[in-house]
């Protein structure tokens, strides 16, 4: 089997794809029997491409014309965004091309309409490189638990976000400080909101929902809370009670309804995901059958992503004039619970003035709306006066009803900032 490449975006991801493709030809077909050779690459910016050998690779300015190259049989679309990547993908679908791509935001907004495009052309995409990076956890769910009903998907999915948790944790710094460490050493995007506000991870968890149950997700759906109100202080209490703090995404079968929701939670210290530190990532799959999996290693990068992108390119050129298998299976619509709906146990951090009966009268008023208190830590200020933190963590209990509870408690005279809320894996 043969299958001539054609990559959209010499950036840093495509230049990854673009290195490993020519230095790594010969051990590919070794290794899979097939052979697989770079044909054509397209960039807007050519000097992209400065200091790469390309001995018979076409090189344009053009991806149209790299669509329509009659040499190129997959297309790797490596440019990211929304517009034009989607116009570039369904034109190669719509060519009978089959379409690598890393583009997690554009499936997470468009996976249906590409899912449809690429059935109706008898055509393949892929795209493990979209999640996780150099971890293969769609063809994990794809094919490796192919047997199984996916119970539980919790996942570390965002470098940027573990790195800075993993300083906070490890080196007692604070949110901000971290941040601008993490953009000046390049890894964190400038500007950085994507990461650090949960929805890069959204759009991840959205492929995987889809994926593992079958059905069309919404994106609004998805509950998304990003790290920026996270504190030193918040990641000192959770180690003192046995926890870590962690961005999860989570996707969970419920009763004929999914949980699917990305936010910072803490994770007990003996958990699988809690070594995972700084820009790795981790994915723990419960399964009926194959019960607790996990998948860990670079979840970004040059090269660690460029390699999902090819194993991709190989397992279509294996596959060859095969039937294609469809993007994602969609079934009946299942509906997503919203978080409200979520049952779980919970940390609470109150700012309040060190006054007598103060526990009191919140442990009154979360008691009035059905929460139990299962722990807290009250520290002393050393200057009288000033406010003081009190940390509880709940028995399980309904997300709404301890809304109601905060929204009463953050309006006494005494609390002096909105309770900090983080829930528990």
């Amino acid at each position: 089997m043969a299958a001539g490449v054609g990559v959209i975006g010499a950036g840093t991801v495509g230049g990854g794809v673009i290195r490993i493709l020519l230095s790594n030809a010969s051990e590919i077909s070794t290794r899979s029997s097939v052979d697989v050779s770079l044909v054509h690459v397209a960039d807007k910016d050519l000097r992209q491409l400065d200091g790469l050998d390309l001995p018979g690779v076409t090189v344009s300015e053009d991806a149209t014309a790299l669509i329509e190259d009659p040499s190129v049989d997959v297309v790797c679309e490596l440019i990211g965004g929304i517009d034009p990547a989607r116009k570039f993908i369904l034109a190669a679908l719509g060519a009978k091309k089959h379409v690598v791509t890393a583009n997690k935001m554009l499936l997470a907004c468009h996976g249906p309409e590409l899912c449809r495009a690429a059935i109706a052309n008898n055509v393949e995409l892929r795209y493990e490189a979209a999640v996780a990076g150099g971890i293969p956890i769609i063809k994990a769910l794809r094919e490796g638990l192919s047997g199984n009903r996916i119970r539980f998907v919790c996942g570390i999915l965002n470098g940027t976000c573990n790195y800075i948790l993993s300083r906070m944790t490890y080196e007692g710094l604070e949110f901000g400080n971290v941040l601008e460490q993490a953009i000046e050493s390049g890894f964190a995007e400038t500007p950085p909101d994507l990461d650090i506000e949960g929805h890069d991870t959204a759009h991840k968890c959205q492929i995987i929902a889809s994926l593992c149950f079958c059905t069309e997700v919404d994106l609004d759906d998805i509950y998304v809370e990003g790290v920026t109100k996270v504190t030193h202080a918040d990641v000192a209490y959770a180690r003192e009670m046995g926890y870590l703090i962690k961005l999860l995404a989570i996707v969970r079968d419920r009763d004929g309804e999914i949980e699917a929701r990305v936010h910072p939670a803490l994770v007990p210290e003996d958990h699988l995901l809690a070594s995972v530190r700084n820009e790795f990532n981790a994915v723990y799959v419960k399964s009926d059958a194959a019960d607790a999996t996990l998948y860990y290693g670079r979840g970004a990068g040059r090269l660690p992503t460029a390699s999902a992108v090819v194993a991709d390119i190989v397992d279509i050129a294996r596959r060859g004039d095969a039937s294609p298998p469809p993007p994602f299976l969609y079934g009946d619509r299942r509906t997503v619970r919203p978080i409200g709906s979520l049952e779980g146990r919970y940390y609470l951090r109150l700012t309040t003035l060190d006054r007598p009966g103060v526990l009191g009268k919140v442990c009154t008023i979360l008691g009035g709306h059905g929460v139990s208190i299962a722990s807290c830590i009250q520290k002393e200020e050393d200057d009288e006066g000033l406010p003081v933190h009190v940390v509880l963590m709940t028995h399980e209990t309904l997300e709404s009803s301890l809304r109601d509870a905060l929204e009463e408690i953050d309006r006494l005279e005494f609390i002096r900032e909105a309770t900090h809320v983080l829930r528990v894996l």
